[in-house]
C-alpha cells in the first residue's frame, strides 16, 4: 500500500527494511555489546553502542543496569490462554482492526512502527506543540533515546518465556511490515515492546510538559493502539506493554543521571517554545488520524 498522500508517513521501503532490522536485532534479541557490563561501566550521556554488522543505527546505553529493569516475567501474568474470555476480547479486537486499512490510521501505525531515529524522536511533537529533534532539543532527544533502551530491556524476560504467537499468525490477515514477517515470527508477542516504549515517552513527556498532558497520554495511548491496527500485536500485549513502560519510568526515578536529564530536558522546551519552533510532523494529518478509531 501507498501512504504517500496521506499524512506525509510514506516510508520508503529498502531503507525502512534495513534500518529497522537492525534496531529489532538489537531490542528484542540482546545483541548490541555493552549489556554484559552493565553494571560495571560509568555511563556517559554521549555514549554509544557500536552498531553490529549491518546495523545502520548506533544505540545508546540507558540509565538502568541489566539487573535493574523491571522484570516483566515476575510483573505479568501469563498471556490469556486459547478458549479464555480474555483471548476472545484479544481475537475480537483484532477483528475490529480490519477496518481501518486503506485509511489515514493505518498510515499512522505504520509510521508508529519506526523506532529509528531521528523520526521516532517525532512521535509527540505534536502533542508538545514543539519540534523534538537532535538540532533543537537535543537532551530531550538523548533521553528519549536512552530511555528507549531501558524500557525495550524491561519486556525482554516475558517475550522469550512466553514466546506468544502474533496475531497474524494466527488470523492469516496482512499486517503494516510483511518485510519484516520472519523477524516478527521469531519474537514474542507478550507484553508489546513498542507500546512499553511509547508509553514510557508519554509519562516520562507529562512530566516534562505537563500543560500538554492529555494531548501526551492521549498520542502516547494511541501509539500502543498501532500495534493493534498493524495487527502485530493482541490486545493484552498492549495492555500488559503499558504496565512495563510505566514500571521502568517508575524505577528510571531513582537514578540521579536521569532525574538531572529529565530537569535539563524540561529547561529545554522551554527555552524552544520560546523561540515560536514548529512542530516536525503534520498535525493536522495527525489529528485526523487520531481522531478515527482504531477498532
Amino acid at each position: 500500500m501507498d501512504f504517500e498522500n496521506q499524512g506525509g508517513y510514506h516510508l520508503n521501503t529498502k531503507k525502512f527494511l534495513l534500518m529497522h532490522a537492525a534496531l529489532f536485532c538489537a531490542l528484542l534479541f540482546n545483541l548490541y555489546p555493552g549489556y554484559a557490563t552493565a553494571k560495571e561501566r560509568a555511563v556517559t550521556p554521549q555514549e554509544k553502542v557500536a552498531p553490529q554488522s549491518g546495523n545502520r543505527q548506533e544505540f545508546l546505553a540507558g540509565y538502568l543496569a541489566t539487573d535493574q529493569a523491571p522484570g516483566s516475567l515476575r510483573l505479568l501474568p501469563a498471556p490469556p490462554a486459547l478458549g479464555s474470555a480474555a483471548f476472545a476480547l484479544d481475537e475480537d479486537v483484532a477483528r475490529r482492526t480490519f477496518a481501518v486499512r486503506q485509511t489515514a490510521r493505518y498510515a499512522l501505525a505504520l509510521s508508529d512502527f519506526d523506532l529509528n531515529f531521528p523520526h521516532a524522536a517525532g512521535t509527540f511533537s505534536c502533542a508538545l506543540n514543539a519540534p523534538v529533534t537532535e538540532k533543537d532539543t537535543p537532551r530531550l532527544y538523548l533521553l528519549l533515546r536512552r530511555t528507549m533502551t531501558d524500557v525495550a530491556m524491561s519486556t525482554r524476560a516475558a517475550k522469550g518465556y512466553y514466546k506468544r504467537p502474533r496475531p497474524f499468525m494466527v488470523n492469516h490477515e496482512p499486517i503494516c511490515a510483511p518485510e519484516m514477517r520472519a523477524m516478527l515470527e521469531s519474537d514474542g508477542s507478550y507484553p508489546s515492546g513498542h507500546t512499553a516504549i511509547g508509553w514510557a515517552w508519554a509519562l516520562i513527556l507529562t512530566e516534562i510538559s505537563p500543560d500538554q498532558t492529555d494531548a501526551i497520554l492521549v498520542r502516547g495511548r494511541a501509539f500502543g493502539e498501532s500495534r493493534n491496527v498493524c495487527n502485530h500485536h493482541w490486545y493484552s500485549d498492549v495492555q500488559w506493554g503499558r504496565v512495563m513502560g510505566a514500571a521502568t519510568v517508575a524505577r528510571l526515578h531513582a537514578v540521579e543521571e536521569f532525574r538531572r536529564d529529565l530537569d535539563a530536558a524540561r529547561e529545554e522546551l522551554l527555552a524552544v517554545r520560546k523561540k515560536g519552533l514548529t512542530p516536525v510532523r503534520n498535525c493536522s494529518e495527525e489529528a485526523a488520524a487520531l481522531a478515527q478509531p482504531p477498532y
